[in-house]
């Protein structure tokens, strides 16, 4: 196969199957809130497990809602990784709880849970992991320690559908945790366009996040105050506009139909990168995966004093050459916000720091031809050149 052109780090992959399913809708009676989007939530818990899901416009209100759900008094605290995109803390701050950080384990990128039970404190009500790039966290651990402390779980799985823990069930079948949150971003494993979701095996947390999702709003009879007539509603809590449509759940079930088969080839591209570039002594790739993860990024970490050249030197140089690459993620705590607000600072979190000096995501998504990892591979190679 020849190469498809310019790299990118991440992409869609959309064929005519999906297209027809979006236009199926289109020619349907519904648009927004129709069968699809149930279809939608039912085909999830059908491939994770879970009992419920709600399925909302894209990931950070996902986040959003589900710390809300928990209704934590303003005030407290809430755990999660400063390696991760700023989503996964700033629903603490929507919520008017206080954002605290977790050092990584510099192995697995992953939230390290020694370094979370040291952040407890008599304020902590929640913990949110990051699956980071795919990986799963250490949940039978990080499980222990919120039931030991009474904490709730929130599973941030944006990167992590498809994906595995080690006991080999699905992540989002939340039987580690209270919600599970998804993320259908393009760059991501599927899409929907933009879209997220939730998954929970508790049905009062399911309810309150259908209300959350569309501003609070109820016409179920079973669950309104008074009822006049067919045509009444009721607020009864102040939610939001976070509704996904029929249009981008049409998408999203015919990419749930190929799931496996973007996971296979991720694995594939992965088992490239690692033979070819493990023997770089200025390059290290990830650590090897147990937990049988859908990977969403590939990110190797290089010694740029041994090579010789910056970050930004690599990234144009790779780009000349075609090749998009990326960085995640600035460690969240070193974000002028939570500088200025919550009195954060580079050195808070050295793990998470090291890292990020020296993390480079390569191009991995399921579109990409052979001969485009061959090349991608071909020109990191010769970056020591």
């Amino acid at each position: 196969m020849k190469s498809s052109g310019f790299i990118n780090y991440g992409k869609q992959w959309i064929t005519q199957s999906d297209i027809d399913e979006v236009v199926s809708v289109l020619t349907s009676d519904y648009l927004t809130q129709g069968p699809a989007v149930s279809a939608f939530e039912k085909v999830i818990c059908e491939y994770t497990g879970a009992a419920y899901c709600v399925s909302v416009s894209n990931a950070t209100a996902a986040l959003h809602i589900a710390v809300k759900a928990l209704e934590i008094e303003k005030g407290k605290e809430g755990i999660t990784s400063p390696n991760s995109f700023v989503a996964s803390s700033n629903c603490f701050v929507y919520n008017e709880l206080k954002p605290v950080f977790a050092d990584i384990d510099k192995k697995t990128l992953n939230i390290d849970p020694a370094e979370i039970e040291k952040r407890i404190t008599r304020k902590t009500k929640v913990i949110i992991p990051v699956h980071f790039a795919g990986r799963s966290c250490e949940m039978v651990a990080i499980k222990e320690i919120a039931d030991k402390n009474a904490l709730y779980l929130i599973e941030d799985a944006a990167h992590a559908i498809g994906s595995n823990y080690a006991d080999g069930s699905k992540v989002g079948n939340c039987k580690y945790s209270d919600m599970t949150v998804f993320s259908f971003h393009p760059v991501k494993t599927i899409t929907t366009g933009e879209g997220g979701a939730i998954t929970t095996n508790n049905r009062e947390l399911y309810e309150r996040l259908l209300l959350l999702r569309s501003h609070g709003i109820t016409k179920d009879p079973e669950m309104l105050d008074t009822n006049p007539g067919p045509w009444h509603y009721e607020m009864q809590v102040c939610g939001y506009n976070y509704r996904l449509t029929d249009i981008q759940s049409a998408l999203g079930i015919s990419q749930m139909k190929r799931l496996d088969e973007f996971k296979k080839r991720r694995n594939e591209i992965i088992d490239q990168y690692k033979s070819s570039l493990a023997g770089l002594d200025w390059l290290r790739t990830p650590l090897k995966d147990d937990t049988d993860s859908c990977f969403h990024l590939y990110v190797v970490q290089i010694d740029f004093e041994n090579l010789g050249k910056s970050r930004s030197d690599i990234m144009d140089e790779l780009k000349k050459n075609n090749i998009g690459t990326q960085v995640h993620y600035i460690p969240i705590h070193t974000q002028p916000y939570y500088i200025k607000n919550y009195g954060y600072k580079w050195g808070d979190y050295p793990l998470a720091e090291n890292y990020y000096n020296k993390a480079l995501s390569l191009p991995l998504y399921p579109l990409m031809s052979d001969d485009d990892v061959v090349h991608v591979i071909r020109c990191v190679k010769e970056l020591k050149n």
